[in-house]
């Protein structure tokens, strides 16, 4: 195997190990907000649980990217291929916590009857995920353009998100009694609006790897 051949099995095993990482961070998104939904502790207890894997994964692909820049002295396109899978696992890691961070607020819910039914949370949970799907699949297929049009989404999340925020801020002001609940619900629409901003990071650094172009898409 020549040198050009074993960096390009690095590199495909690299794009491996981080969608193998995607794939337990949606998984993760996905059961925090299922976990608020159906006032499921135990859910939520994995979710919360689950974070140690996530946050394994992120250390041996950082080290493998690490170890590749010292040993093959990437140039040019080869090395932005390993910042990106960097900032990736970074974003990745990020949403992650928030998925923790919504599991919480599932403990903190789950012997009380919801105020209101969690529409725009869920609408929210639905896009951000979408979103994620997509950046991934752009990095994949190196394809700026999904990328791009991956981010825009974002302009629905956070208009979805501030419509829920005048929604509980209502609730709270017609009823003081509803002001601990909605305030929980109010940070875990904040952590989907910040899940939605990473997963727009990932299409950011999938248009930086490609083009070579440094863009704020958010």
């Amino acid at each position: 195997m020549t040198t050009r051949q074993s960096f390009d099995k690095a590199l495909a095993e690299l794009q491996q190990d981080v969608l193998r990482m995607a794939s337990v961070v949606e998984k993760s998104i996905y059961n925090a907000v299922k976990s608020l939904a159906t006032q499921d502790p135990v859910l939520a207890g994995e979710v919360i649980e689950g974070d140690d894997i996530v946050d394994e994964q992120r250390y041996q692909i950082e080290d493998k990217i690490i170890k590749i820049i010292a040993t093959q002295q990437p140039m040019a396109k080869d090395l932005r291929i390993l910042i990106t899978g960097l900032r990736i696992v970074m974003s990745l890691e990020r949403m992650a916590d928030h998925s923790v961070d919504i599991a919480r607020v599932t403990m903190c819910l789950a012997d009380q009857k919801l105020i209101k039914p969690l529409v725009g949370i869920t609408a929210m949970a639905k896009l951000a995920q979408q979103m994620v799907k997509d950046g991934l699949d752009a990095y994949v297929h190196n394809d700026p353009d999904k990328a791009r049009e991956m981010c825009q989404a974002d302009d629905e999340v956070d208009h979805i998100y501030h419509q829920t925020f005048k929604h509980l801020v209502a609730y709270m002001k017609r009823d003081p009694s509803t002001i601990g609940q909605a305030t929980y619900l109010l940070f875990v629409a904040r952590f989907l609006e910040r899940i939605a901003d990473h997963a727009t990071n990932i299409g950011e650094a999938v248009v930086y790897q490609v083009t070579g172009e440094r863009l704020e898409l958010n």
